[in-house]
Protein backbone atom coordinates (compact mmCIF):
# COMPACT_ATOMS: atom_id res chain seq x y z
CA UNK A 1 0.00 0.00 0.00
CA UNK A 2 2.88 2.33 0.85
CA UNK A 3 4.50 1.61 -2.52
CA UNK A 4 1.23 2.39 -4.31
CA UNK A 5 1.00 5.72 -2.48
CA UNK A 6 4.56 6.60 -3.50
CA UNK A 7 3.82 5.68 -7.11
CA UNK A 8 0.67 7.81 -7.07
CA UNK A 9 2.57 10.76 -5.57
CA UNK A 10 5.33 10.43 -8.16
CA UNK A 11 2.77 10.27 -10.97
CA UNK A 12 0.97 13.38 -9.71
CA UNK A 13 4.27 15.27 -9.43
CA UNK A 14 5.23 14.30 -12.96
CA UNK A 15 1.80 15.38 -14.24
CA UNK A 16 2.05 18.78 -12.56
CA UNK A 17 5.57 19.25 -13.91
CA UNK A 18 4.34 18.37 -17.38
CA UNK A 19 1.54 20.94 -17.13
CA UNK A 20 4.03 23.61 -16.01
CA UNK A 21 6.34 22.83 -18.90
CA UNK A 22 3.40 22.85 -21.32
CA UNK A 23 2.35 26.34 -20.14
CA UNK A 24 5.86 27.61 -20.88
CA UNK A 25 5.99 26.01 -24.31
CA UNK A 26 2.39 26.64 -25.37
CA UNK A 27 0.13 29.69 -25.36
CA UNK A 28 0.47 32.36 -22.69
CA UNK A 29 -1.96 32.14 -19.79
CA UNK A 30 -5.22 33.78 -20.99
CA UNK A 31 -6.16 36.97 -19.14
CA UNK A 32 -9.33 38.00 -21.01
CA UNK A 33 -12.60 36.23 -21.95
CA UNK A 34 -11.60 36.12 -25.63
CA UNK A 35 -8.15 34.74 -24.80
CA UNK A 36 -9.77 31.96 -22.77
CA UNK A 37 -12.04 31.07 -25.69
CA UNK A 38 -9.03 30.94 -28.02
CA UNK A 39 -7.12 28.80 -25.52
CA UNK A 40 -10.05 26.37 -25.13
CA UNK A 41 -10.56 26.20 -28.91
CA UNK A 42 -6.86 25.51 -29.40
CA UNK A 43 -6.94 22.69 -26.83
CA UNK A 44 -10.14 21.17 -28.24
CA UNK A 45 -8.86 21.04 -31.83
CA UNK A 46 -5.46 19.78 -30.68
CA UNK A 47 -7.08 16.80 -28.93
CA UNK A 48 -9.35 16.12 -31.92
CA UNK A 49 -6.20 16.00 -34.09
CA UNK A 50 -4.53 13.66 -31.59
CA UNK A 51 -7.51 11.28 -31.64
CA UNK A 52 -7.61 11.30 -35.45
CA UNK A 53 -3.86 10.71 -35.60
CA UNK A 54 -3.99 7.76 -33.19
CA UNK A 55 -7.04 6.21 -34.91
CA UNK A 56 -5.71 6.53 -38.47
CA UNK A 57 -2.15 5.45 -37.80
CA UNK A 58 -3.33 2.73 -35.40
CA UNK A 59 -5.50 1.22 -38.15
CA UNK A 60 -2.66 1.53 -40.66
CA UNK A 61 -0.12 -0.21 -38.45
CA UNK A 62 -2.63 -2.89 -37.47
CA UNK A 63 -3.45 -3.55 -41.15
CA UNK A 64 0.26 -3.67 -42.07
CA UNK A 65 1.03 -6.08 -39.24
CA UNK A 66 -1.98 -8.42 -39.33
CA UNK A 67 -2.79 -8.44 -43.03
CA UNK A 68 0.62 -8.74 -44.60
CA UNK A 69 1.24 -11.14 -47.44
CA UNK A 70 3.84 -13.13 -45.51
CA UNK A 71 1.16 -14.54 -43.16
CA UNK A 72 -1.09 -15.58 -46.04
CA UNK A 73 -3.54 -12.67 -46.26
CA UNK A 74 -4.86 -11.42 -49.58
CA UNK A 75 -5.94 -7.86 -50.27
CA UNK A 76 -9.68 -7.29 -49.81
CA UNK A 77 -11.64 -5.84 -52.70
CA UNK A 78 -14.22 -3.19 -51.79
CA UNK A 79 -13.90 -0.81 -54.74
CA UNK A 80 -16.97 1.44 -55.19
CA UNK A 81 -18.37 0.31 -51.84
CA UNK A 82 -21.32 2.58 -51.00
CA UNK A 83 -21.00 1.80 -47.29
CA UNK A 84 -17.32 2.79 -47.15
CA UNK A 85 -17.93 6.00 -49.10
CA UNK A 86 -20.80 6.98 -46.79
CA UNK A 87 -18.66 6.31 -43.72
CA UNK A 88 -15.65 8.31 -44.87
CA UNK A 89 -17.94 11.19 -45.87
CA UNK A 90 -20.14 11.32 -42.75
CA UNK A 91 -17.34 11.00 -40.15
CA UNK A 92 -15.21 13.92 -41.46
CA UNK A 93 -18.38 16.03 -41.84
CA UNK A 94 -19.31 15.44 -38.20
CA UNK A 95 -15.75 16.23 -37.08
CA UNK A 96 -15.64 19.47 -39.07
CA UNK A 97 -19.02 20.60 -37.75
CA UNK A 98 -17.83 19.89 -34.22
CA UNK A 99 -14.83 22.14 -34.86
CA UNK A 100 -16.68 24.82 -36.83
CA UNK A 101 -19.28 25.70 -34.17
CA UNK A 102 -16.89 26.78 -31.35
CA UNK A 103 -14.53 28.38 -33.91
CA UNK A 104 -17.33 30.47 -35.44
CA UNK A 105 -18.59 31.51 -32.02
CA UNK A 106 -15.10 32.65 -30.99
CA UNK A 107 -14.53 34.62 -34.20
CA UNK A 108 -17.91 36.38 -33.86
CA UNK A 109 -17.12 37.33 -30.25
CA UNK A 110 -13.66 38.60 -31.30
CA UNK A 111 -15.22 40.92 -33.86
CA UNK A 112 -17.91 42.34 -31.55
CA UNK A 113 -16.41 45.72 -30.68
CA UNK A 114 -19.76 47.33 -29.87
CA UNK A 115 -20.48 49.26 -26.65
CA UNK A 116 -16.90 49.80 -25.42
CA UNK A 117 -16.21 51.58 -22.14
CA UNK A 118 -13.04 53.17 -23.52
CA UNK A 119 -11.61 53.64 -27.02
CA UNK A 120 -7.89 53.96 -27.74
CA UNK A 121 -6.36 54.60 -31.15
CA UNK A 122 -3.06 52.74 -31.61
CA UNK A 123 -0.90 54.06 -34.46
CA UNK A 124 2.14 52.15 -35.64
CA UNK A 125 5.26 54.09 -36.64
CA UNK A 126 8.68 52.93 -37.78
CA UNK A 127 9.36 51.96 -35.04
CA UNK A 128 7.22 52.88 -32.07
CA UNK A 129 3.54 53.07 -31.06
CA UNK A 130 1.36 56.12 -30.55
CA UNK A 131 -1.70 55.91 -28.28
CA UNK A 132 -4.57 58.40 -28.38
CA UNK A 133 -7.42 58.13 -25.87
CA UNK A 134 -10.39 58.92 -28.09
CA UNK A 135 -13.58 60.63 -26.96
CA UNK A 136 -16.21 57.92 -26.98
CA UNK A 137 -19.65 57.07 -25.66
CA UNK A 138 -18.77 54.48 -23.02
CA UNK A 139 -18.88 54.58 -19.23
CA UNK A 140 -15.47 56.31 -19.13
CA UNK A 141 -16.39 59.18 -21.44
CA UNK A 142 -14.51 62.31 -20.45
CA UNK A 143 -12.12 60.54 -18.09
CA UNK A 144 -9.14 60.25 -20.45
CA UNK A 145 -10.35 62.08 -23.58
CA UNK A 146 -7.50 63.75 -25.46
CA UNK A 147 -4.57 62.03 -23.75
CA UNK A 148 -1.88 61.10 -26.28
CA UNK A 149 1.31 59.13 -25.66
CA UNK A 150 4.24 57.98 -27.76
CA UNK A 151 5.57 54.60 -26.62
CA UNK A 152 9.17 53.82 -27.57
CA UNK A 153 11.59 51.04 -26.67
CA UNK A 154 13.23 51.71 -23.30
CA UNK A 155 15.87 48.95 -23.37
CA UNK A 156 19.26 50.73 -23.22
CA UNK A 157 21.23 50.65 -26.47
CA UNK A 158 24.27 49.10 -24.75
CA UNK A 159 22.19 46.02 -23.86
CA UNK A 160 21.30 45.64 -27.53
CA UNK A 161 24.65 46.27 -29.18
CA UNK A 162 27.26 45.44 -26.52
CA UNK A 163 27.51 41.65 -25.98
CA UNK A 164 29.36 42.22 -22.71
CA UNK A 165 26.40 43.99 -21.10
CA UNK A 166 23.93 41.75 -19.26
CA UNK A 167 20.39 41.77 -20.62
CA UNK A 168 17.58 43.10 -18.44
CA UNK A 169 14.62 41.03 -17.24
CA UNK A 170 12.32 42.51 -19.92
CA UNK A 171 14.91 42.84 -22.67
CA UNK A 172 13.33 44.43 -25.79
CA UNK A 173 9.92 44.30 -24.07
CA UNK A 174 10.06 47.54 -22.06
CA UNK A 175 8.88 51.01 -23.04
CA UNK A 176 9.06 54.56 -21.76
CA UNK A 177 5.27 55.14 -21.84
CA UNK A 178 2.85 52.26 -21.20
CA UNK A 179 -0.73 52.04 -22.39
CA UNK A 180 -2.76 52.28 -19.17
CA UNK A 181 -6.27 50.77 -19.03
CA UNK A 182 -8.79 49.98 -16.28
CA UNK A 183 -9.62 46.36 -15.44
CA UNK A 184 -13.09 44.86 -15.99
CA UNK A 185 -13.85 47.39 -18.74
CA UNK A 186 -14.31 46.75 -22.45
CA UNK A 187 -11.43 48.47 -24.23
CA UNK A 188 -11.79 49.04 -27.96
CA UNK A 189 -8.53 49.45 -29.89
CA UNK A 190 -8.53 51.27 -33.23
CA UNK A 191 -5.45 50.34 -35.22
CA UNK A 192 -3.81 52.22 -38.07
CA UNK A 193 -0.28 53.07 -39.21
CA UNK A 194 1.66 56.09 -40.34
CA UNK A 195 4.06 54.45 -42.81
CA UNK A 196 3.95 50.68 -43.42
CA UNK A 197 1.83 47.79 -42.16
CA UNK A 198 2.32 46.98 -38.48
CA UNK A 199 0.32 44.65 -36.19
CA UNK A 200 -0.90 45.20 -32.63
CA UNK A 201 -0.41 41.92 -30.73
CA UNK A 202 -0.78 41.16 -27.01
CA UNK A 203 -0.82 37.34 -26.62
CA UNK A 204 -2.28 37.25 -23.10
CA UNK A 205 -5.30 39.24 -24.33
CA UNK A 206 -5.92 37.08 -27.41
CA UNK A 207 -5.58 40.28 -29.48
CA UNK A 208 -3.81 40.57 -32.84
CA UNK A 209 -4.90 43.16 -35.38
CA UNK A 210 -3.04 44.58 -38.38
CA UNK A 211 -2.40 48.34 -38.43
CA UNK A 212 -2.62 49.46 -42.06
CA UNK A 213 -1.84 52.97 -43.37
CA UNK A 214 -4.99 54.75 -44.53
CA UNK A 215 -7.34 52.27 -42.83
CA UNK A 216 -8.91 52.02 -39.38
CA UNK A 217 -9.44 48.50 -38.05
CA UNK A 218 -10.58 47.56 -34.56
CA UNK A 219 -10.37 44.89 -31.90
CA UNK A 220 -11.13 44.73 -28.18
CA UNK A 221 -10.23 43.19 -24.85
CA UNK A 222 -11.37 43.20 -21.23
CA UNK A 223 -8.61 42.56 -18.68
CA UNK A 224 -9.85 40.98 -15.46
CA UNK A 225 -6.66 41.12 -13.40
CA UNK A 226 -4.39 44.08 -12.69
CA UNK A 227 -0.84 43.74 -13.93
CA UNK A 228 1.59 44.47 -16.74
CA UNK A 229 1.11 42.65 -20.04
CA UNK A 230 3.59 42.68 -22.90
CA UNK A 231 3.28 42.25 -26.64
CA UNK A 232 5.02 43.18 -29.86
CA UNK A 233 4.48 44.32 -33.41
CA UNK A 234 3.67 41.08 -35.25
CA UNK A 235 4.15 42.29 -38.83
CA UNK A 236 7.61 42.58 -40.38
CA UNK A 237 7.81 46.35 -40.83
CA UNK A 238 11.49 47.14 -41.38
CA UNK A 239 14.92 46.75 -39.88
CA UNK A 240 13.86 47.91 -36.39
CA UNK A 241 10.76 45.68 -36.35
CA UNK A 242 11.98 43.87 -33.24
CA UNK A 243 12.33 47.16 -31.37
CA UNK A 244 8.68 48.24 -31.06
CA UNK A 245 7.17 46.38 -28.08
CA UNK A 246 3.72 46.93 -26.60
CA UNK A 247 3.27 47.25 -22.84
CA UNK A 248 -0.21 47.49 -21.30
CA UNK A 249 -0.60 48.28 -17.60
CA UNK A 250 -4.03 47.26 -16.27
CA UNK A 251 -5.10 49.01 -13.07
CA UNK A 252 -8.18 49.48 -10.90
CA UNK A 253 -10.69 52.01 -12.21
CA UNK A 254 -9.92 54.56 -9.47
CA UNK A 255 -6.21 54.34 -10.21
CA UNK A 256 -6.89 54.78 -13.92
CA UNK A 257 -8.96 57.91 -13.25
CA UNK A 258 -6.15 59.34 -11.10
CA UNK A 259 -3.62 58.56 -13.85
CA UNK A 260 -5.82 60.22 -16.48
CA UNK A 261 -6.36 63.30 -14.35
CA UNK A 262 -2.62 63.63 -13.78
CA UNK A 263 -1.85 63.47 -17.50
CA UNK A 264 -4.63 65.86 -18.47
CA UNK A 265 -3.52 68.33 -15.78
CA UNK A 266 0.08 68.10 -16.94
CA UNK A 267 -0.97 68.85 -20.52
CA UNK A 268 -2.98 71.91 -19.43
CA UNK A 269 -0.12 73.13 -17.26
CA UNK A 270 2.37 73.24 -20.17
CA UNK A 271 3.59 76.83 -20.70
CA UNK A 272 2.16 78.46 -23.82
CA UNK A 273 4.66 79.48 -26.51
CA UNK A 274 5.56 83.18 -26.49
CA UNK A 275 4.99 83.52 -30.22
CA UNK A 276 3.22 81.65 -33.00
CA UNK A 277 5.07 78.88 -34.86
CA UNK A 278 5.55 81.05 -37.95
CA UNK A 279 7.39 83.60 -35.86
CA UNK A 280 9.76 81.17 -34.14
CA UNK A 281 13.33 82.48 -34.35
CA UNK A 282 15.77 79.95 -32.92
CA UNK A 283 18.73 82.27 -33.54
CA UNK A 284 17.69 84.38 -30.56
CA UNK A 285 16.26 81.48 -28.52
CA UNK A 286 13.23 83.65 -27.74
CA UNK A 287 10.72 80.80 -27.20
CA UNK A 288 12.97 79.06 -24.72
CA UNK A 289 13.62 82.25 -22.83
CA UNK A 290 9.95 83.16 -22.66
CA UNK A 291 9.04 79.82 -21.14
CA UNK A 292 12.05 79.69 -18.85
CA UNK A 293 15.20 77.58 -19.21
CA UNK A 294 14.55 74.58 -21.45
CA UNK A 295 16.95 71.64 -21.65
CA UNK A 296 17.05 70.66 -25.32
CA UNK A 297 19.37 67.73 -24.60
CA UNK A 298 16.88 66.28 -22.12
CA UNK A 299 14.07 66.44 -24.68
CA UNK A 300 16.34 64.96 -27.33
CA UNK A 301 17.47 62.07 -25.11
CA UNK A 302 13.93 61.31 -23.97
CA UNK A 303 12.21 61.37 -27.36
CA UNK A 304 14.16 62.44 -30.45
CA UNK A 305 17.10 60.06 -29.96
CA UNK A 306 14.81 57.07 -30.58
CA UNK A 307 14.96 57.87 -34.32
CA UNK A 308 17.61 60.55 -34.83
CA UNK A 309 20.14 58.80 -32.58
CA UNK A 310 20.35 55.84 -34.98
CA UNK A 311 19.08 57.47 -38.16
CA UNK A 312 16.01 55.26 -38.56
CA UNK A 313 12.59 55.82 -40.16
CA UNK A 314 14.08 58.35 -42.56
CA UNK A 315 15.26 60.60 -39.71
CA UNK A 316 18.70 62.20 -40.34
CA UNK A 317 21.19 60.78 -37.86
CA UNK A 318 22.41 63.28 -35.32
CA UNK A 319 26.02 64.18 -36.06
CA UNK A 320 25.82 63.24 -39.74
CA UNK A 321 26.86 66.52 -41.36
CA UNK A 322 26.02 65.31 -44.87
CA UNK A 323 22.43 64.44 -43.87
CA UNK A 324 21.94 67.68 -41.94
CA UNK A 325 23.61 70.26 -44.22
CA UNK A 326 20.62 70.69 -46.55
CA UNK A 327 18.21 70.82 -43.61
CA UNK A 328 20.27 73.39 -41.71
CA UNK A 329 20.32 75.51 -44.86
CA UNK A 330 16.53 75.84 -44.63
CA UNK A 331 16.95 78.01 -41.57
CA UNK A 332 16.21 77.50 -37.86
CA UNK A 333 12.62 78.78 -38.09
CA UNK A 334 11.75 76.24 -40.80
CA UNK A 335 13.36 73.38 -38.89
CA UNK A 336 11.47 74.31 -35.74
CA UNK A 337 8.21 74.58 -37.69
CA UNK A 338 8.69 71.11 -39.21
CA UNK A 339 9.45 69.60 -35.80
CA UNK A 340 6.43 71.23 -34.16
CA UNK A 341 3.89 70.60 -36.93
CA UNK A 342 5.35 67.34 -38.28
CA UNK A 343 6.59 66.51 -41.75
CA UNK A 344 6.37 63.31 -43.84
CA UNK A 345 6.92 60.27 -41.56
CA UNK A 346 7.60 62.37 -38.44
CA UNK A 347 4.45 63.20 -36.47
CA UNK A 348 3.91 66.59 -34.88
CA UNK A 349 6.24 67.10 -31.92
CA UNK A 350 7.67 63.65 -32.51
CA UNK A 351 4.34 62.10 -31.55
CA UNK A 352 4.23 63.65 -28.06
CA UNK A 353 1.75 66.56 -28.11
CA UNK A 354 2.41 67.19 -24.40
CA UNK A 355 5.73 68.84 -25.31
CA UNK A 356 5.74 72.62 -25.51
CA UNK A 357 6.90 74.39 -28.65
CA UNK A 358 9.87 75.71 -26.67
CA UNK A 359 10.97 72.20 -25.73
CA UNK A 360 10.75 71.02 -29.33
CA UNK A 361 12.65 74.08 -30.55
CA UNK A 362 15.37 73.54 -27.96
CA UNK A 363 15.73 69.90 -29.00
CA UNK A 364 16.10 70.99 -32.64
CA UNK A 365 18.79 73.48 -31.62
CA UNK A 366 20.60 70.73 -29.76
CA UNK A 367 20.58 68.41 -32.80
CA UNK A 368 21.70 71.20 -35.12
CA UNK A 369 24.57 72.04 -32.77
CA UNK A 370 25.74 68.42 -32.81
CA UNK A 371 25.44 68.13 -36.58
CA UNK A 372 27.14 71.29 -37.85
Amino acid sequence: MKKLSLVALASATALCSGVAVASRLGLQDPETPIARQIYSLHSLILWICVVIFVAVFGMMFYAILKHRKSVGHKAAQFHESTTVEIIWTIIPFVILMGMAYPATKTVIDMKDTSNPDLTIKATGYQWKWGYEYVKGEGSLTGVSDGIALLSSLATPMDQIYDPKVQKGENYLLEVDNEMVVPINKKIRILTTANDVIHAFWVPAFGVKQDAIPGFIRDTWFKVEKAGIYRGQCAELCGKEHGFMPIVVRAVEEDEFKAWAEKHKTAAVAEPAPAVQVAAVDTTTAAPAAAAGPVDGKKTYDGLCAACHGMGIAGAPKTGDKGAWSARIAQGPATLAKHAIEGIRAMPAKGGNPALSDAEVTAAVEHMVGLSK
